[in-house]
């Protein structure tokens, strides 16, 4: 097995005491669209801060593109081909979403990691991710003028913009309408295609495991890789600890 773009390694954290994550481990692979699932409170979303190097660890590592961080910070990982959408918005409110597009396909354009992408290679890179997320014609407004759905898959446009290998996404699909799902998912796969390595969180099993090749469980305070997402759904843990009885 090849090493993965990403791996937060044994990773601990305690928020005023309480122990979120004791033995924690998150692995992206190229070209794998990873679901990362558990339940309120349970700590993937906090585990997705540490592998992004957004939040500090209480102990473990980071390993990025080859890099091993006792500290990593999401500045530093973002130029070597991170990407992370948090669950907030990102997006300014001051400029439109095509220069926004542009910016990010500008630092993709100046990375030591994705340089191969000519200066004047920008406009139909921002054309081309505006396409695929189905936001093109939201290109000259301002980010507030946007629908909620339409801002998720312009924060998602800028992601593709940037040409990312490693794509961390706490809850995308979290109070989105059922029509902006499907583009945020083939969003997903087109990056996991073109060799990105993917990891998506939220509660929407049936969306996430759809375009999901593996997935992984975090609960008390620990990871279990289930394998695929048919894997999964056969596996009791994940179904008493996740899915309850009704499923």
């Amino acid at each position: 097995m090849s090493a993965p773009v990403l791996c937060a390694d044994s990773v601990g954290k305690a928020f005023g005491g309480r122990k979120v994550l004791t033995s924690a481990t998150l692995r992206a692979d190229a070209g794998v669209v990873l679901a990362l699932v558990g339940r309120n409170g349970a700590g993937k979303s906090t585990l997705l801060r540490i592998a992004a190097g957004y939040e500090r660890p209480d102990y473990g590592t980071v390993h990025f593109a080859g890099t091993a961080y006792l500290s990593a910070r999401l500045s530093v990982l973002a130029t070597r081909g991170l990407f992370f959408l948090p669950d907030r918005d990102i997006l300014s409110t001051t400029f439109t979403v095509r220069a926004q597009l542009a910016a990010a396909a500008r630092m993709a354009a100046r990375s030591v990691s994705l340089g191969s992408r000519a200066a004047d290679d920008v406009p139909s890179a921002v054309d081309a991710a505006a396409i695929a997320l189905g936001v093109a014609h939201c290109l000259d407004r301002p980010a507030h003028t946007l629908s909620g759905g339409e801002r998720r898959r312009a924060e998602v446009a800028v992601a593709f913009a940037r040409a990312p290998t490693c794509l961390l996404l706490d809850e995308p699909y979290r109070g989105v309408a059922l029509k902006d799902v499907e583009p945020l998912a083939t969003a997903f796969r087109q990056l996991a295609a073109s060799g990105c390595a993917v990891v998506v969180t939220g509660h929407e099993v049936d969306t996430l495991f759809a375009g999901a090749d593996r997935v992984v469980l975090c609960t008390a305070g620990t990871t279990h890789a289930l394998g695929t997402p048919r894997d999964a759904l056969a596996n009791f843990t994940f179904r008493r600890e996740y899915l309850g009885p009704r499923r």
